[in-house]
């Protein structure tokens, strides 16, 4: 009984969203031999390496990449991949071998992931913020037998010789763009026909940020579920053939997901090798572009610009803004909401568990502070230490089931799983509404003087002080009362504040017992690519480390 309830619901599900899916133009009529040639595609190659092919043959010459090298159509960037997956296969590339990518956002990132994807493979994707050590630890780890990078990484990836080979993606100027190790090299001397059937499905492995420890990987097999987009695509208005500026790094799960949906969708993705805000602000004017891509870090360095800067483009075109990758606090929602309008979508997820909920603009105006609500296909529930769910507006730890999230990591560890479901390592609550908030990550809560305190809960606090440009708060051992806070803290630009001034915006706003016992003040805080603060480093003793003017306020008062 129980199972045929199960099915039911799947096939409901599999239906609405294949609804979502023909709205908004992902699906649509086609000419009867395009339909058969679409369905050869998919059959040969699988979903993720089908819909490269399947977009040449619904798209033709639209532009799919606009880079700093120019344009590429679907037609061409189908292309571009069967050769080059020719070319690995003549050498010795097989279904299952493991393809490391170390490339920036360019045409090189898609040729390589879509001619890999066509080879069966399974595809490393590498952080470009990776020290050399890091990187051939990872390399190693995840199996590397062929791999990809852009020019400026070639010292930090000397020892990393895969028995494949080592192939350039992006060539700095006064390097032959034809040479024998050079993607376009082998591209522009192989076949253009489809390579043979790999007979086996690509996987990918997206790393984690790693912000408190070595980066794990977290493999998934291809999604065998329209959820995964129909459940986006029912949340924010993508639609078909419009154009993207896609900010984020492509290697992060955010801006990988985003790719292929905007791919799929036919649309133009507008790229950059490096994030400039106000390059970004420009590109979407003369691209016309509808939606922006971004992490919280890059939509605050926009916002940052000031609203004359803002004001001074055309961005009417602009639909969507899309965030996520690390917490959007309720003031940079708020700044985002008054300086663009009703266009803000954030999407809370993880690497590990894809996405779970979306928070559109009409969520973000009544409850800034919340991440939204469930995506249908995606379970949630809020559990308390002993795996019982707890009653609606209580707090406790979340775990998520849905059909996107990773299969364990590569080393054989795994979140832990109740019920089938997968924590995913924040606590949070959900509201009357059904909107979900998150409380804080569970491995940062802190005891102090007997009460539990969350480290997001301050840092949100602080972050609404006028004063204040950045924050991040963490716990610290203390003698009296086990452990307190320690504030780390980026003063505006033409801002005087102290120490103590920080101390008493806390104590009025929230419990005495969650003021920190220390701020530090910096000239900015240590981030991974994606705007994820890296707390391990902020840990370490910084004390003698050189601060803005502001911290010489405070070491007077003190």
């Amino acid at each position: 009984m129980g199972g045929g309830v199960k099915l039911a619901g799947r096939v409901t599900n599999e239906a609405y969203f294949a609804v979502v899916c023909i709205r908004s133009g992902l699906v649509g009529p086609e000419l009867p031999h395009k339909v058969a040639q679409m369905l050869l595609a998919f059959e040969r190659h699988g979903l993720l390496a089908g819909a490269v092919t399947i977009g040449a043959i619904r798209n033709g010459d639209r532009v799919a990449m606009r880079d700093e090298r120019g344009e590429v159509t679907y037609k061409e960037l189908d292309e571009r991949t069967n050769a080059l997956a020719n070319a690995w296969r003549d050498r010795g590339l097989k279904p299952g071998d493991g393809v490391a990518i170390l490339v920036r956002n360019h045409r090189g990132f898609l040729d390589a992931v879509f001619a890999a994807a066509k080879c069966g493979a399974k595809l490393i994707l590498l952080n470009t913020s990776f020290a050399g050590p890091q990187i051939r630890e990872v390399a190693d780890r995840e199996g590397t037998d062929l791999l990809v990078y852009d020019d400026e990484y070639a010292d930090l990836l000397r020892g990393v010789d895969p028995p494949h080979g080592r192939w350039r993606a992006w060539i700095d100027e006064g390097s032959p763009t034809d040479a024998d190790d050079t993607l376009d090299g082998l591209i522009g001397s192989n076949s253009t026909k489809g390579p043979p059937r790999a007979g086996k499905a690509p996987k990918i492995v997206i790393l984690t940020s790693g912000t408190t420890g070595t980066p794990k990987g977290a493999p998934r097999d291809e999604p065998k579920s329209l959820g995964i987009i129909g459940g986006l695509l029912s949340k924010v208005p993508f639609r078909a053939r419009e154009t993207t500026e896609l900010a984020v790094p492509l290697f992060h799960a955010l801006g990988f997901a985003s790719m292929a949906l905007g791919l799929a969708l036919g649309s133009t993705l507008v790229v950059r090798r490096r994030f400039d805000p106000e390059v970004t602000l420009d590109s979407i004017q003369d691209n016309e572009c509808t939606a922006l891509v971004v992490v919280p870090v890059m939509l605050q360095r926009i916002l940052d610009l000031g609203a004359d800067k803002v004001n001074r483009r055309d961005l009417s075109s602009l639909k969507v803004i899309f965030v996520s990758g690390s917490a959007v606090g309720p003031e940079l929602v708020k700044r985002t909401l008054k300086a663009f309008g009703p266009v803000l979508y954030n999407m809370y997820g993880s690497t590990e568990i894809a996405y779970v909920t979306i928070a559109g603009p009409d969520d973000l105006k009544q409850e800034p502070g919340s991440v939204g609500k469930v995506v249908r296909g995606t379970v949630v529930k809020i559990l308390d230490e002993d795996g019982k769910e707890v009653e609606k507006g209580a707090s406790g730890r979340i775990f998520v089931g849905n059909s996107a999230q990773m299969e364990g990591y590569t080393g054989g560890e795994n979140k832990e799983i109740i019920e089938g479901l997968m924590s995913s390592g924040d606590v949070g609550h959900f509201d009357e509404d059904g909107r979900l908030f998150i409380d804080g990550r569970d491995d940062e809560m802190i005891v102090s003087g007997g009460e539990n305190v969350f480290p997001a809960e301050v840092e949100e606090c602080l972050a609404a002080h006028e004063a204040v440009e950045e924050v991040s708060v963490i716990g610290v051992d203390d003698e009296k009362f086990g452990q307190r806070l320690k504030a780390f803290v980026v003063v505006r630009e033409g801002q005087d504040i102290s120490q103590d001034d920080l101390k008493g915006y806390v104590k009025d706003n929230l419990a005495n017992y969650k003021t920190p016992r220390e701020v530090v003040f910096l000239d900015e805080l240590p981030r991974n690519p994606t705007g994820k603060v890296l707390k391990r480093e902020l840990a370490e003793d910084r004390s003698d480390e050189a601060r803005p003017k502001a911290a010489a306020t405070a070491a007077e008062d003190e």
